[in-house]
Order: structure tokens, then C-alpha cells, then sequence
């Protein structure tokens, strides 16, 4: 008995070191999406995308040969749901960083994550989480939301404003260009943007008309586009996700609103080609891609292909859309702050934040334009693709640098509104 008992200690012993191996061989990582709620009609592909990405950054090497346990929730886009889940990540997965999803939980979390020295890379490019001085934890992927949109209008205003023939009877007559924006007025995401584009409408010469409240999920905007005739837009700012704007631009378009649009970059893409249709054929549209849109000929665009058809092949190919390739940019940012962190032996919350700061024209392929993350300023760089829908595909109309052209503006004014 002495004997066995001996025996079942030393098991245990050995069960705990190994326990305690395995503990040490991994890397945990939280993932807050939205699978149900107002935004899934993205959300789904991207947590699809983050899930294949993580399963990619394991088969190769993982994070220094740690493999990443994700524990990936849906929140259905509801901010008490994510704070509950935060504090699963936090209390119960023991995770050090969080993938973070939407705009308005992103916000209402920031200060608890800043407590918690918790680094929170999110979906949401809310301009007011990329100023470190207030959010030192939370961290973007993709250029933030007021810098696209200040991109998107300046990008219509030189090429097409300025160029095209339909408008040179207005600018002889030395008329001002015509703004107005479509969005959800009460939605962080939506609104987020709003000051900047307007903002950047009156730099470039815009007469800006009233805005038009159009809900997150709309099925129908003839109202809002019947609002917006009476002031005449020749551009239209979308700020929702794809149902809503595919809703207002074909309603546009029926109702002769005779404006072009562009599109924040959770609108654009290429669900909103198949739902507007031939509808888009008579006016421009335009819109931000913070990376290359899926299957385009880009480095490491062939692993995402390659993944996507082994780990869900039940997802026709024509399904998969840019989210997937989101979700793999914002896994491999966070791959690569955990490697830097682990190899500074301090992968920790702390030091992956630490890391993250450290980024300098980095990219991991896929069209993102590289990545610089300083410790004084969280916008992971200034050049942003302008993309226009021609005949039902995507094609770069031009990739704008706002450091370059409004360097003072850029570094002064710009950051964190």
C-alpha cells in the first residue's frame, strides 16, 4: 500500500509538470465577435478568417513554438454582452490580449483594458482608440475610421470632381461640390467618422447639406434619399455595413439622386457588388479596403485560400469576402506583437503592448499597406486604398498618403478625433 501509494504521488507529480509543459507551450488569445447580431452580415466571414488565420500562425511555428488556444465568443453586438465576455477573457481564459470587435464595446471597455494593461487589437477603427495618451492598450489593424473617410472624399474630389466631363458645366460655373452623409446617427461606428469627413468636405471646398439618419439594418431609404434630393448631393457619404448601404444606393439610384457615393470600408465589399448590381453602373461608387480583397494576386494571399478551403469546405469560394482577410491581418498583427513580446521574455499583457509599439513598416502581405505603431501614436501608418466598383469588380483608383499631403494636420490635429 505504501508502495502504491508512493506510485500515485509520483504519477501526480508527473501529471502536474506536464500539465504545467503544456500550460507553457501555449499562448492564449480572446476573440469577441459579432456571428448574430446587426453587423454579422461581416461579422461571420471575419471570425471565419481569424479562426483559419490562427490555425495557419500554429502550423508554422506558432508564437515562438507556443500554439495559440483561441477562444473565440459571440457577443451579438450588444455592450453589456461584451463586457460580460471581457471578463470571461480576463477572469476565467487568463488570455494576456483580446481581439476586439465593435466600435461602441470597443469604447466602453477602454478604460477597464487600459486598468487591466490588457492589449485589445479591434475590428473597430474608431479614431478615438488610435491616441495612446488615452487608450494605451487599444490598438487598430486597419487605418482608422476618420482617416478613410478623409482619404475616400479627397481621393472623389481629385479624380473624379476634378476630371470628369459629367462635372465640368458646375465647375465652369464655379459651383462648390455637394456633400451629404447616410448613416446611423445613434451607432458609435456610424457616427465615428462624421466630424472628420465633414471636416475634410469643407477643406477641399464642399457646401455640406444636412445628414440623413439611416438605420444600421434598413431595409428601405426611400425616405432619407427623398430628404437628401431636396439638397442635392453630387457625393454621399455611406457610414453602415453592407445591407444597409447596398439598401441606399440602389434606392438612390431608383429615385435619381444623381450623386456618387463613397463608402466606409464595412460597407465595401464584395456582397455590396452582388446586391447593388447593375444599379452601380451609372455613378461612381468608392470605398476603403484597409487590406487586398480575397483571392487577389497579393503575398500570402495564396495560405488564405489554401486554409479557407481546407478548414471550411463547405464555404463556397464565392462566398468568402474581404472579412476573411481582415480577420487574418488582425490575427497576424497580434502574432507578431506576442512573438516580439516572447522574445523580450515577457508575454505578458504589458510587454505585448510594449511589442506592438515597436512595429515599423511592418506588413504581413495581403495588400495592407505596412504597419507603423510608435508608443506616442497608435494609427498603424497614413496610406489608405481607394477602390472603386467597376462592372462588378474592385480596382485601386489611387492609394493616398494624408501624412504626405497634410503632414501638419496629420501629426498635430488629426490624431485620436
Amino acid at each position: 500500500m505504501k508502495r502504491a501509494a508512493l506510485w500515485g504521488l509520483v504519477l501526480a507529480l508527473v501529471a502536474g509538470v506536464m500539465a504545467g509543459a503544456a500550460s507553457a507551450a501555449e499562448v492564449r488569445l480572446g476573440s469577441l465577435n459579432d456571428l448574430t447580431g446587426p453587423t454579422s452580415d461581416v461579422g461571420k466571414d471575419v471570425a471565419l478568417g481569424i479562426r483559419e488565420a490562427v490555425a495557419y500562425v500554429n502550423d508554422t511555428g506558432g508564437i515562438n513554438g507556443k500554439k495559440i488556444r483561441l477562444s473565440l465568443y459571440d457577443y451579438g453586438y450588444r455592450v453589456p454582452e461584451a463586457i460580460t465576455t471581457y471578463k470571461r477573457f480576463r477572469d476565467f481564459d487568463k488570455v494576456p490580449a483580446i481581439l476586439g470587435w465593435g466600435t461602441g464595446d470597443t469604447e466602453a471597455l477602454s478604460p477597464t483594458v487600459n486598468k487591466d494593461k490588457m492589449p485589445y487589437l479591434s475590428h473597430s477603427f474608431s479614431a478615438a482608440l488610435s491616441d495612446p495618451k488615452k487608450t494605451p492598450y487599444n490598438f487598430v489593424y486597419g487605418t482608422d475610421y476618420s482617416s478613410n473617410a478623409r482619404a475616400a472624399i479627397t481621393v472623389w474630389y481629385d479624380e473624379v470632381w476634378l476630371k470628369d466631363p459629367k462635372y465640368k458645366t458646375l465647375r465652369d460655373a464655379g459651383r462648390k461640390p455637394k456633400f451629404a452623409a447616410f448613416y446611423a446617427n445613434a451607432v458609435p461606428y456610424s457616427s465615428a467618422p462624421i466630424k472628420a469627413v465633414k471636416d475634410q468636405a469643407v477643406l477641399l471646398g464642399f457646401e455640406v447639406g444636412p445628414d440623413q439618419d439611416v438605420p444600421l439594418t434598413a431595409l428601405d431609404t426611400k425616405s432619407q434619399v427623398l430628404a437628401a434630393k431636396t439638397f442635392g448631393p453630387n457625393l454621399v457619404w455611406h457610414g453602415n455595413t453592407t445591407m444597409s448601404v447596398a439598401t441606399a444606393i440602389k434606392d438612390a439610384a431608383a429615385l435619381d439622386l444623381g450623386a456618387d457615393h463613397i463608402v466606409n470600408n464595412w460597407g465595401f465589399d464584395e456582397n455590396l457588388v452582388k446586391l447593388v448590381g447593375p444599379a452601380a453602373d451609372n455613378f461612381n461608387v468608392m470605398g476603403i479596403a484597409v487590406n487586398a480583397f480575397y483571392g487577389e494576386r497579393v503575398p500570402l494571399m495564396d495560405k488564405v485560400v489554401e486554409y479557407a478551403r481546407k478548414m471550411n469546405p463547405g464555404v463556397p469560394q464565392e462566398n468568402r469576402m474581404i472579412r476573411t482577410v481582415q480577420g487574418w491581418v488582425q490575427v497576424l498583427m497580434m502574432a507578431e506583437g506576442m512573438r516580439r513580446a516572447d522574445r523580450a521574455g515577457k508575454l505578458t499583457g504589458e510587454g505585448i503592448k510594449e511589442a506592438l509599439e515597436t512595429l515599423r513598416e511592418w506588413t504581413p502581405g495581403l495588400g495592407r499597406p505596412p504597419v507603423t505603431v510608435t508608443a506616442t501614436d497608435h494609427r498603424p501608418g497614413s496610406v489608405i486604398p481607394i477602390y472603386a466598383m467597376k462592372r462588378g469588380k474592385f480596382e485601386l483608383v489611387k492609394q493616398v498618403d494624408l501624412r504626405g499631403r497634410w503632414p501638419e494636420k496629420w501629426d498635430r490635429e488629426w490624431l485620436g478625433w
